[in-house]
């Protein structure tokens, strides 16, 4: 990471916490298409974690029968979202980072999880000065065995 963030990305308290306690992650990157990364890493959370998986995606599809959304905004109230997964080109994900940091209140989020490859300092930044926790350019497939 580089020194120009002011805060933790990574902490590996936070890492541990997030992938132990059982909880909702709106998974950003999700559709039905089974060949995509997201589709496995989710899946993967949801049985061996015991994750409870909320697609978000443009065509907002259904995934193992949990309904999915086009955005975070568009989670309704009353759904206590634990992690933003991001699975979005770095480009896009700053955006997401300030729709979480917009609706970390409503949703109760207290974390975004940037995924492998996904990068933006500025994003983590402002994700951290929000009070959330960040893990950036990793993945929890990864991370879960160093626990």
């Amino acid at each position: 990471m580089a020194t120009s963030i002011s805060g933790s990305v990574n902490d590996p308290a936070a890492i541990r916490r997030v992938l132990t306690t059982p909880a909702t992650w709106a998974v950003v990157g999700l559709s039905t298409n089974v060949s995509r990364t997201a589709y496995g890493v989710a899946r993967w959370m949801n049985e061996a974690l015991g994750h409870r998986i909320i697609p978000v995606h443009a065509r907002a599809e259904e995934v193992w029968g949990e309904p999915g959304y086009p955005s975070l905004s568009q989670i309704p109230d009353g759904t206590v979202v634990a992690v933003v997964d991001c699975f979005v080109n770095s480009q896009h994900v700053g955006a997401i980072v300030d729709e979480a940091i917009v609706n970390k209140e409503r949703l109760g989020i207290g974390a975004v999880w940037l995924q492998l490859g996904v990068i933006d300092e500025d994003a983590a930044q402002r994700a951290i000065d929000a009070g959330l926790d960040v893990v950036m350019d990793t993945c929890p497939m990864m991370e879960y065995p160093k626990l």
